[in-house]
């Protein structure tokens, strides 16, 4: 799947550029749009998703079962959590951690590890990763590409609304992947009808099918 690591290179891209922004800058110690977030932790949550890349590639090749893309996000218990969940408190303190030395550092970090990506990500040979924080199961490199593509497209808007710019337009190709992951993640937690008539039908659609 080359056509899934391309769409990612693009995607983290964008996120470079609107990471370096001057909006982010002034903003970053004001709140994010999203609930007891900083715009700084959530620059930091949003870089960690081009981090995490070649942190899972320098990782020994996992033995533990391989499941599908959609099977993960079945048993992870992020989806749905209490702001005040662990996992969430966790997410929120790495995001201030890894953006600690500021705006342009932190651009600066993501923008070498966006042209690192670019030679080594379409060479990577297809193989399983694992996050230590996973049950006793491993994802392929692509599907986990797919998923933090997921994790670019949806920050970049928040970080957006959050400065109080345009979000930032990405291909059709990229937008498209993760709007069929998601629609997939809120049949699953919502059923096909209140999906459906969330589609197609306002007079009779849920009061929401969030995914995530």
């Amino acid at each position: 799947m080359a056509q899934i690591r391309d769409l990612y290179l693009t995607a983290a891209a964008s996120a470079a550029d609107l990471l370096a922004s001057p909006q982010v800058a002034s903003a970053w110690h004001e709140p994010s749009s999203l609930p007891k977030l900083s715009v700084q932790g959530l620059a930091g949550h949003l870089a960690g998703q081009i981090f995490f890349i070649p942190k899972m590639l320098a990782e020994p090749v996992p033995t533990e079962e391989v499941i599908p893309l959609h099977e993960y996000y079945a048993r992870v218990s992020w989806i749905g959590s209490d702001l005040d969940d662990p996992f969430n408190v966790l997410i929120r303190t790495s995001g201030e951690q890894a953006a600690k030395d500021g705006p342009a550092a932190l651009a600066a970090q993501v923008e070498a590890t966006v042209q690192e990506l670019r030679t080594v990500l379409p060479a990577a040979p297809s193989r399983p990763v694992r996050r230590p924080s996973w049950g006793a199961w491993s994802i392929s490199l692509d599907d986990f590409v797919a998923s933090r593509m997921l994790e670019v497209v949806v920050h970049s808007d928040d970080l957006a609304h959050s400065v109080g710019v345009p979000t930032p337009e990405l291909p059709a190709e990229v937008v498209e992947t993760v709007v069929d992951i998601l629609t997939r993640i809120a049949l699953r937690r919502h059923g096909a009808t209140s999906v459906l008539r969330a589609l197609s039908r306002a007079e009779r659609a849920p009061a929401s099918i969030s995914a995530l």
